[in-house]
């Protein structure tokens, strides 16, 4: 595993890279996948951590345990590398679930206090409506990711803003029926309507 890091801190942008070595390592039945993922999600190097990440959200359709870990532990790291692999973990788990059977996860997560657990479901499911369910019930996901559109945080509100213009650009009805009642004397509502209509 030291060897793969090695290489790994060799990197520093992109994805690709961390996918590969994750998916090696996941080929590789010797290992406790969860544990080492554990072990990784704590390293020093944010490409550790992203690659425990990795390993998580392979796992947590099928691992109460390591779903239940992306939200409490990684959610918390403060690199935001670590945060982009979060959100792609939990679309991996939606995607194994099946995007209408992860819906109350997707709501459970929606409505926690942690902005980046809310980030991770609306950036993590972009683009929306290009999703099995969401394909079919484009209003749901309008709905789903309305919710914040006041949120304290401007990280979330630029993740919501970015969500909504991605599916105005197909279902500009649905999206213009929800933002007319936006209260945009609100200034974080005005915020993300602004990005909305960018």
């Amino acid at each position: 595993m030291q060897q793969i890091l090695s290489h790994l801190t060799q990197t520093e942008h992109g994805f690709k890279h961390i996918i590969a070595a994750g998916d090696d390592m996941l080929g590789d039945n010797s290992l406790n996948h969860f544990d080492v993922a554990q072990q990784l999600i704590k390293h020093e190097t944010y490409q550790g951590r992203m690659l425990g990440t990795y390993l998580l959200g392979d796992m947590a359709a099928r691992n109460p345990s390591a779903f239940d870990v992306l939200k409490t532990t990684v959610s918390r790291d403060d690199n935001w590398r670590v945060q982009e692999m979060l959100a792609k973990a939990f679309d991996r788990y939606a995607k194994t679930m099946g995007y209408e059977e992860a819906l109350p996860a997707i709501a459970n997560w929606l409505s926690d206090s942690n902005p980046n657990v809310v980030r991770a479901v609306i950036e993590g499911l972009r683009i929306w409506t290009s999703r099995p369910y969401f394909k079919e019930n484009p209003a749901v996901a309008v709905s789903l990711i309305s919710q914040h559109s006041a949120h304290e945080s401007e990280y979330v509100r630029k993740s919501v803003g970015n969500a909504l213009r991605d599916i105005r650009r197909k279902y500009s009805d649905i999206v213009k029926q929800e933002t007319r009642n936006w209260d945009i004397a609100d200034p974080r509502v005005l915020f993300t309507h602004k990005l909305v209509y960018k």
